[in-house]
């Protein structure tokens, strides 16, 4: 074939990228059109919201709503710049184009879908029905509705506001999507583990459609990933709170940033939840390899010390993990994941920088705490094979 037919030239990415595109081929922006791609562009618009809020002061909160005639309301307090949008800039600019490179910011910029970064609010807009973007600025509220991607009319001020910040109300249309009801359940787990990977974050999410009366939650987690820890040990059964040991560093050469968190309970299973920019990392990658070296070296060499059994025949790696419930959450200022669904991460530097944190803190912790120590080797004594 040609390179005529085979090509992806500016005008050929610029109608794949444009609204018509979008609308033929949803699955490329949000992955499917069933329930996974609904609430994918729920976790797109949502990411735009949570990184705004917390470029701005670093606590703030972002409140979602799930309104009766099946809308999703996301609302936060972030800084707002070109909020006085009338000349195609700011907020208007990102409803109705796609960016041309992905925003700056590096380990500020939460994802918390599977696609890529950018886009995001013109992917929901074109996606919807109908959508509606207010902006609060300078004590005036600006309001302006779209429909399937369109302006409907110019913004419009409509009334004072106090106070700063953004709501984006969408309706998913239904001539796109097979099911436009979002799973309450679903949405509020996920906004639970990312207000734990952003400490001082402030995540709520209302249902208005029982009819019995609306439900909410909210998070805020002032322990980070340690109370993502703590929730992990209490949901598989714990009877007994053990202690989280836990610990964050920045490191240059990995250009950004860790939250570790590990404890040993008394089951078999090995429980290791592991995020780059608060994206889920399922397939793991070089942060949950780092994490794993680091925990079987300093756990060997602190048995050796101690004249227990040496790491005859490698068991010490096989069993280290049983009973490991652990939080390994990395923010990059430039993320790599390998393969399609970026979810393993592949920047080479963090493995070593991850290990060498483990074996720091941890290795301090074992030495600072003998007798939760001894109870950790001794539980892994317990599984290992005898002759």
């Amino acid at each position: 074939m040609s390179g005529e037919t085979t090509g992806y030239d500016a005008a050929r990415t610029e109608e794949l990228e444009g609204r018509e595109g979008i609308r033929k081929r949803p699955g490329m922006f949000v992955g499917s059109t069933g329930e996974r791609g609904l609430h994918e562009m729920v976790f797109q618009v949502l990411s735009w919201a949570v990184t705004h809020v917390l470029a701005g002061h670093g606590g703030g909160s972002v409140d979602v709503t799930l309104t009766r005639d099946g809308g999703v309301r996301i609302s936060g307090d972030g800084p707002v710049t070109a909020a006085r949008d009338t000349g195609g800039t700011g907020l208007e600019t990102l409803l109705t184009s796609m960016p041309t490179a992905t925003e700056a910011g590096g380990r500020l910029i939460v994802n918390l879908g599977h696609g890529r970064m950018g886009g995001e609010l013109f992917v929901a807009n074109v996606l919807s029905s109908r959508l509606t973007a207010e902006v609060r600025c300078g004590g005036t509220r600006r309001v302006q509705a779209y429909a399937r991607g369109v302006a409907t009319a110019p913004p419009a001020a409509m009334g004072s506001a106090a106070g700063s910040g953004t709501t984006v109300t969408f309706w998913p249309d239904t001539e796109i999507f097979e099911t436009t009801r979002c799973s309450f359940a679903l949405l509020a787990e996920r906004f639970r583990q990312v207000a734990s990977l952003n400490r001082g974050l402030g995540l709520s999410l209302t249902d208005e459609r029982p009819e019995g009366g609306a439900r909410a939650v909210s998070f805020r987690f002032p322990d980070g990933v340690r109370d993502f820890v703590a929730a992990l040990d209490v949901e598989a059964g714990a009877v007994l709170q053990p202690d989280v040991i836990g610990f964050e560093r920045e490191d240059s050469r990995m250009a950004g940033t860790m939250e570790v968190a590990l404890l040993w309970n008394g089951s078999h299973q090995e429980r290791i939840r592991s995020f780059a920019n608060s994206r889920a990392t399922r397939q793991g990658g070089t942060h949950v390899d780092g994490f794993r070296d680091g925990v079987a070296a300093v756990v060997t060499a602190y048995a050796r010390a101690q004249g227990l059994p040496d790491a005859v025949g490698g068991f010490w790696a096989d069993r280290i993990g049983e009973g490991l419930t652990a939080v390994v959450s990395v923010k990059l200022d430039h993320p790599e994941y390998l393969g399609a669904t970026c979810e393993l991460l592949g920047n080479a530097e963090v493995r070593d920088c991850v290990a060498e944190a483990v074996r720091e803190h941890l290795g301090n912790w074992l030495r600072e705490r003998p007798t939760q120590a001894a109870q950790v080797l001794d539980r892994i004594l317990r599984n290992v094979p005898q002759d």
